[in-house]
């Protein structure tokens, strides 16, 4: 048997497989994110221990012959955040979440250090980690002199598991200290941000064995064997894991809290000016490439808190097709964004509001807008070189039809959408565990997941689409400085 744990920005999901994937059960368990202060997001460590604890205990209490059996464990999670640890492992305060945006000077300052374009592979996000130490370095100074190892949220999460500090290429590749083609902790970029090779934890590929969970641990759930666990992967790559996208031409489209486009890539090409992140795969010599966007589903939960009315009852109203894009136009950059802007000040707006307009309309708009906003992270990808024939939709947004016709004719590309049972992060965690005891080769066991459903893009409605998507970005330069 086999555990996948993907350890998300809301709480942490954990599922139990046999040898060939099969999903047996699966449970979840939240914990919060404060925001102490505007721009920022945190969480205590603890929760995510205390989420697991409990997972695997609900897990053992329905399983106990199969948590008996129990062989190894993957684990994917948030990336980008940093957890900072002392000399005796302890946290020294709460970790910086991927959503995080008080380090956007740092962010900024990095960025144009000679040469860490060409180290990473990537633009320095404010979100990603290290310009998140040195907002902590400028802003608190006596945590800073005391930080011994730096771990993202995942890794933290395996320190308590294993005893080990570990990482692995594809959440690393999210820190702006990797040197992301080489696939190792560049000297040059820690220098660059203050900070020392011995406060990095160790690499090893996702589908490679990092540890073994702790004998106490082993003891407490009743297993006799030993147990591994893989290096596991950030959550993208982790989700590619478990939509089986590997090779060249192969992607997927995640609509969930933030957005994403991913392309699996047989070769090491970046261009970081397109806002396109290049990160490293989870299994060895392969990369990706994604475009991502701060707020998808989100926007539609901003509009619901904001006019009362449930997300499910507003997008419930909408038509049973779609019909050709609205005359009203939304921007969805509640929180600033990513690809292919790389604006950390932008914010959100309506555009052609009218007095006949009503919550309706503006569900459609939200809709249409976070559409686009995919369709700007596909054109950055292909200006990158990377061709998409068709993608496999996933998320909480894809449950909607209306959001996938929508996207599939804005995109105007098919969506495959799976036949149903687990296909993302858990499950990609879980594979990645199987390869790492087995020492199977990962692309017999990660496996496209059966396709129930293709939505095809409405020829007669793309051509409208292109040209609502032309308005839609001659938008983002007339209204950003407005809206700064």
């Amino acid at each position: 048997m086999y555990l996948g744990m993907d350890l998300g920005t809301s709480g942490l999901k954990a599922i139990l497989t046999d040898a060939d994937g099969r999903v047996i059960d699966g449970v979840e368990r939240p914990y919060g994110n404060p925001h102490p202060h505007p721009g920022w997001s945190e969480q205590d460590p603890a929760d995510w221990i205390a989420a697991c604890e409990a997972a695997i205990d609900e897990l053992q209490a329905r399983h106990g012959d199969a948590i008996a059996a129990l062989r190894g464990i993957g684990l994917s999670g948030q990336m980008h955040g940093a957890t900072l640890l002392d000399a005796d492992d302890a946290v020294l305060r709460p970790c910086i979440l991927w959503n995080d945006t008080r380090s956007a000077a740092e962010a900024a300052a990095l960025d144009a250090v000679p040469g860490i374009r060409d180290i990473t592979g990537n633009i320095v996000f404010p979100g990603f980690t290290a310009p998140k130490l040195l907002w902590v370095e400028a802003h608190e100074p006596e945590v800073f002199a005391r930080i011994a190892k730096v771990l993202l949220p995942k890794d933290y999460l395996r320190f308590w598991l294993t005893g080990g500090h570990v990482g692995d290429m594809s959440d690393s590749a999210g820190t702006s200290w990797l040197d992301t083609g080489a696939r190792a902790w560049s000297d040059a970029a820690l220098e660059a941000g203050h900070m020392r090779r011995d406060q990095m934890p160790d690499l090893c590929e996702g589908s490679a064995v990092s540890g073994d969970l702790r004998e106490t641990l082993r003891q407490r759930w009743g297993i006799s064997g030993r147990v591994v666990v893989a290096g596991g992967a950030g959550d993208n790559a982790a989700a590619a894991c478990g939509a089986g996208c590997f090779a060249e031409g192969q992607g997927f489209l995640s609509l969930g809290t933030s957005g994403v486009l991913l392309a699996a890539k047989d070769s090491y090409a970046p261009d970081p000016a397109s806002a396109v992140h290049t990160f490293c795969h989870a299994v060895p010599d392969r990369w990706y490439q994604m475009g991502v966007i701060l707020a998808a589903t989100d926007c539609l939960n901003w509009l619901s808190r904001n006019v009362g009315t449930a997300a499910g009852e507003l997008m419930g109203k909408l038509p049973d097709e779609v019909s050709g894009p609205s005359d009203l136009t939304f921007l969805p950059y509640l929180s600033g964004e990513r690809t292919p802007h790389n604006d950390v000040r932008m914010r959100g707006a309506f555009v052609g509001l009218d007095v006949s307009h009503d919550t309706t309309d503006m569900t459609q708009a939200v809709v249409e807008g976070v559409s686009f906003a995919l369709r700007d992270c596909l054109a950055a990808l292909e200006g990158t070189g990377t061709k998409l024939e068709h993608l496999i939709a996933m998320g909480g947004g894809a449950r909607s039809r209306y959001w996938l016709e929508t996207l599939a004719s804005v995109l105007n590309l098919p969506l495959g959408i799976p036949a149903g049972g687990e296909f993302g992060g858990a499950l990609g965690a879980a594979r990645l565990a199987i390869a790492a005891e087995t020492g199977a080769d990962p692309s017999a066991i990660m496996t496209p997941p059966e396709i129930g459903e293709t939505i095809e893009p409405r020829a007669d409605l793309t051509e409208r689409y292109g040209a609502a998507w032309q308005r839609y970005r001659a938008l983002y330069p007339a209204i950003s400085g407005a809206t700064a």
